[in-house]
């Protein structure tokens, strides 16, 4: 489970992540990256967008899930002023969690490389 603290809860944080932020698609998700100024709150904040094209309640929740549990493996990987938003694909509906995290990695990878950060 993702902790709390590290979990992106406003609206106005999805907005600007997901307008200001880089992305780098995957063939299940699409992953935005944004380094606020500002240390608000401590550690990064991950959310999640799973839309009704994914599925149906039941389906969607099982994606918000695996991608939570997946979010969870790369916290270790992220700075404390990031902010990550994750969007769910269609076909993350037929994904398992290990691919998830392979795809979350190697986007964050590519925001990175584009972003000269760190790798």
């Amino acid at each position: 489970m993702l902790p709390a603290h590290n979990r992106m809860t406003r609206s106005t944080e999805f907005g600007a992540t997901v307008s200001q932020g880089t992305r780098a698609s995957q063939p299940d998700l699409v992953l935005y990256a944004l380094r606020s100024g500002e240390i608000g709150e401590p550690g990064p904040r991950i959310g999640l967008i799973v839309s009704k094209a994914v599925g149906n309640a039941v389906c969607r929740h099982r994606v918000s899930r695996r991608l939570r549990h997946a979010a969870r493996a790369i916290l270790d990987d992220l700075d404390p002023t990031e902010r990550v938003v994750i969007r769910a694909l269609p076909r993350s509906r037929d994904a398992v969690s290990p691919r998830l995290e392979q795809e979350l990695r190697t986007a964050l990878q590519r925001i990175r490389v584009r972003d000269g950060s760190r790798s």
